[in-house]
C-alpha cells in the first residue's frame, strides 16, 4: 500500500484546487471540477457502485457490503479543496528519506528553511519518511492526504476480500476552507448511520468537538470636511473603527490563545474618513460565551455611536457553525470505537478539541453525526506544510480496521 498512497497523494498534489471566496459558483473554482472529474474516474475504474458527481463538485461512492450480516454503514469523507489564502499552483513536492533530525532546507535558492527550532514536532519524526514542499507553495495535504488515504484503504479492501465489511460511503466535498463544504451535501442520500472526516493534523487526533463560530462586519459611517475646518465637523470613521477595537479584550485573539479557549480575529480593515469596515470571526467552545462574544460585539456598536455623536455603525453578524459535541455525544459509542481502532493498531489517540470547523461539525448538525480524525500532515496552509509516509499508511490502516469493528444493526 506505501508505494500506491504515497504516488496518488503526489498524483493529487499538482492539481490547483484553491478555493476562491468571492466567488459566488459551487464548487468556487472550476479546478475543483476538474480534480473531481479525475477522482470519479478512479472510483470507476475501482469498480466501485453508486459513483456519483453531481454539478456542485460533490462526489460519493459506495463499497458494498461483502458479509450476510446486517451492519452498520459507515462514511468517510474528505474535502478536494485547498486553502484560498496561500498559493497551490505549481505545487513541487519532495521527499525527505530517513529524515535525520535537524533543519531542512526546502529551497536552496531562495534559502527556505523548515528549522526544528520553529517546529520542533519534527523531532518526533527522525528517521521516516517526508513529503514536504519546495518552500514556493503549500503541499495540499489538507485534505488531498485525506482522499488518497480513503481511496488507499477501499482500494486494500477490494483487493482483500476475505475482510468482511458492511456497507462503505465515501463523499468528497468542495470548498470546506471557504466554509461551504456541506452546504450541498445530500445526507439521504449518502446513506451512512455516521461518518469520519480525515481532515485532522498530526498522527493520532481524534477529535469531536469544535468552535461555535459567526462571522461579523462593522460599518462605521462618519463625516469628511476639510481638516482645515473640521473643529466640531468632522467624524473620523477610521477613528471610530480603532476606538472600537480598543474595547475588544486584547489577549482574546488567536496569537494567545489555545485549547478552550475563545477569540475574536480581526481578518479585514479598509477605511476612509468617512467609511470604514472591519471583518472579524467569532470563535467560542462554550455556547453560553458564544453568545456573550456576539452580543458584545453588538454593544459596543452602540457604544460607539454614543461616544461619537451623530455617527453611524452598522452590523451585519451571521451564525457559521456550531460545536458538533452536541450530536456527537448521544452517540459517543463511535468515538469510543475510533479510539479503540487506533490503539488496536498502534496508535495513540490524542483527543483534542478543533481549533476551527470541518465538513463534520455542519454535517453533524444535518444528521450525520460525523467525527474528524488525522491525515499526518503538519503546518498546513503554507509553505511549510509537510506530512510524515508513515502516519498516512496508518490512516490507512485505521479504515480498514474500524470497518471491521461495526456493530450489527
Amino acid at each position: 500500500m506505501r508505494q500506491k498512497i504515497v504516488n496518488r497523494f503526489l498524483k493529487y498534489t499538482t492539481y490547483d484546487t484553491q478555493s476562491d471566496p468571492k466567488s459566488n459558483t459551487t464548487p468556487s473554482t472550476h479546478s475543483q471540477m476538474v480534480f473531481a472529474k479525475l477522482l470519479y474516474d478512479e472510483l470507476i475504474n475501482m469498480g466501485l457502485s453508486h459513483v456519483e458527481l453531481d454539478n456542485h463538485g460533490y462526489l460519493m461512492a459506495t463499497l458494498p457490503s461483502n458479509t450476510d450480516e446486517k451492519l452498520d454503514t459507515i462514511g468517510f469523507i474528505a474535502h478536494m479543496d485547498t486553502s484560498p489564502d496561500y498559493r497551490s499552483d505549481n505545487v513541487s513536492a519532495q521527499i525527505i528519506k530517513d529524515y535525520p533530525g535537524g533543519d531542512i532546507t526546502l529551497n536552496a535558492n531562495k534559502e527556505i528553511i523548515m528549522s526544528v527550532e520553529d517546529f520542533p514536532e519534527l523531532n518526533n519524526y527522525i528517521g521516516q519518511d517526508l513529503i514536504c514542499t519546495n518552500g514556493l507553495s503549500l503541499l495540499g495535504a489538507d485534505d488531498k492526504a485525506g482522499i488518497a488515504e480513503i481511496i488507499s484503504a477501499i482500494e486494500y479492501l477490494i483487493d482483500n476480500p476475505e475482510i468482511k465489511h458492511g456497507d462503505i460511503k465515501i463523499g468528497f466535498t468542495p470548498d470546506e476552507e471557504i466554509g461551504r463544504g456541506a452546504d450541498m451535501f445530500n445526507c439521504t442520500k449518502f446513506k451512512a448511520d455516521y461518518a469520519f472526516t480525515l481532515d485532522g493534523g498530526e498522527i493520532g487526533e481524534l477529535q469531536y468537538e469544535n468552535f461555535n463560530a459567526a462571522y461579523a462586519k462593522i460599518s462605521f459611517v462618519g463625516r469628511n470636511v476639510h481638516p482645515g475646518t473640521a473643529k466640531g465637523k468632522m467624524i473620523n470613521s477610521i477613528n471610530m473603527a480603532n476606538r472600537f477595537l480598543s474595547y475588544l479584550p486584547s489577549k482574546e485573539v488567536p496569537e494567545h490563545t489555545e485549547n478552550y479557549e475563545g477569540f475574536y480575529h480581526i481578518v479585514s480593515f479598509e477605511g476612509s474618513v468617512e467609511n470604514t469596515s472591519i471583518e472579524l470571526i467569532v470563535r467560542d467552545f462554550s455556547k453560553t460565551s458564544y453568545e456573550d462574544r456576539k452580543q458584545n460585539l453588538i454593544s459596543l456598536c452602540k457604544q460607539i455611536e454614543r461616544e461619537f455623536e451623530k455617527s453611524e455603525v452598522n452590523i451585519e453578524m451571521h451564525d457559521q457553525y456550531f460545536n458538533m459535541s452536541e450530536k456527537i455525544k448521544p452517540v459517543s459509542h463511535i468515538v469510543d470505537l475510533a479510539a479503540q481502532t487506533m490503539k488496536d493498531i498502534g496508535v495513540e489517540p490524542k483527543i483534542i478539541p478543533i481549533r476551527g470547523g470541518t465538513d463534520g461539525s455542519r454535517l453533524s448538525f444535518m444528521g450525520l453525526p460525523c467525527p474528524n480524525i488525522f491525515t499526518g500532515g503538519h503546518n498546513f496552509h503554507g509553505k511549510y506544510e509537510y506530512i510524515p509516509i508513515p502516519s498516512m499508511l496508518k490512516a490507512s490502516e485505521f479504515i480498514v480496521n474500524i470497518v471491521q469493528k461495526l456493530p450489527k444493526k
